[in-house]
């Protein structure tokens, strides 16, 4: 499994760390926790999609574009990390935000991830929820093409089959990390929506026969809906890689029961996670993603569903700022006089 066949820029801050979090561990009388510190591969406070566009700006910039045009929801970590990657290589970059919500707090539709889009100099617009955004971006493309620009669509979250090469890596990052630490890993747990994470994973855990074992906890969709559309992305990167049959049907799972109402819609599992994180570790995730995705890990060990002498590793995909867009649903106490 050769990667270097494929263009990359290299801009992300790698290996990201690996380290125990020790006093989760005790908190929860469950397997011994360990985090992949994703959330500081570097670009523009960090996340998961950083990986995803070394690859795919590379394309861009192999397809002479100028322009660059990206798609999430309102509180979008992939279009924040797209936005600041833009600026760096000196190229326009369009944010189409779908309303997923339909949440109007000022701090949701303002702050967090959408003041930094806008602060990275990206055009920001909003779309309905439930809009065709591929097709929203394509159109923009076509205006922008007709005016004599070069634009380069990314799909939301990055995930194609030249995004998941990021996740590809990553896999063979952390397998040396082990190595290097003697860490015997049982289990990879991580937050799974528009697949490219975890199809990256499956994909490159197979490939290099790992043994280890991925489970998704699903942000959005239902649990085949979720696992078809990882399957599906992990067999075409497979075989963009040259390797084809390597991910069977079996290899993809997901736990799509901590979803709550919808995507980007709050839980009290989740912000008892996202606390409970902070105050044990010290370390910040996200509302939409690796909030739940931590809810679902520590539920799972409640339930016994992993043995007690197991190493489990949690990817933390980032997402921080989002948490400003989230501020009065953590009730957190004043000032104390």
């Amino acid at each position: 499994m050769n990667l270097s066949r494929f263009p990359r820029l290299r801009f992300a801050h790698l290996p990201t760390p690996l380290e125990p979090m020790d006093t989760l561990s005790k908190a929860l009388g469950g397997p011994r926790l360990w985090i992949k510190r994703d959330d500081c591969t570097g670009l523009s406070t960090g996340g998961n999609k950083t990986r995803k566009l070394e690859f795919l700006m590379a394309d861009a910039k192999a397809k002479e574009a100028d322009t660059i045009i990206t798609q999430g929801a309102t509180q979008s970590n992939h279009a924040r990390q797209t936005a600041a990657i833009a600026a760096k290589l000196g190229m326009d970059c369009h944010i189409l935000l779908e309303d997923r919500t339909g949440s109007s707090d000022p701090n949701y539709i303002l702050s967090g991830n959408v003041l930094l889009d806008r602060l990275h100099g990206a055009s920001v617009s909003k779309r309905p929820g439930g809009a065709d955004m591929d097709a929203e971006m394509e159109a923009l493309a076509e205006g922008l093409r007709a005016s004599g620009k070069r634009p380069y669509i990314i799909p939301g979250g990055g995930s194609n089959t030249i995004g998941a090469l990021g996740y590809v890596n990553a896999a063979l990052e952390l397998l040396a990390q082990a190595v290097d630490q003697g860490l015997r890993i049982d289990h990879l747990v991580h937050a799974t929506g528009s697949a490219g994470t975890q199809a990256g994973l499956v994909t490159g855990l197979k490939a290099l026969n790992s043994g280890i074992p991925v489970l998704g906890i699903g942000v959005n969709a239902a649990r085949e809906k979720q696992e078809e559309k990882v399957f599906k992305l992990a067999c075409e990167t497979a075989d963009h890689l040259g390797l084809p049959s390597v991910v069977k049907r079996e290899d993809v799972v997901a736990n799509c029961d901590y979803v709550g109402p919808g995507y980007g819609v709050p839980t009290a599992g989740m912000v008892n996670a996202v606390k409970m994180l902070a105050q044990s570790e010290g370390i910040l995730l996200d509302p939409v993603y690796s909030g739940k995705g931590m809810d679902g890990l520590m539920d799972l060990i409640g339930k016994g569903h992993f043995a007690p002498d197991c190493n489990v590793v949690f990817l933390h995909t980032g997402g921080a700022a989002g948490l400003f867009g989230y501020r009065d649903v953590f009730d957190l106490p004043g000032y104390v006089d």
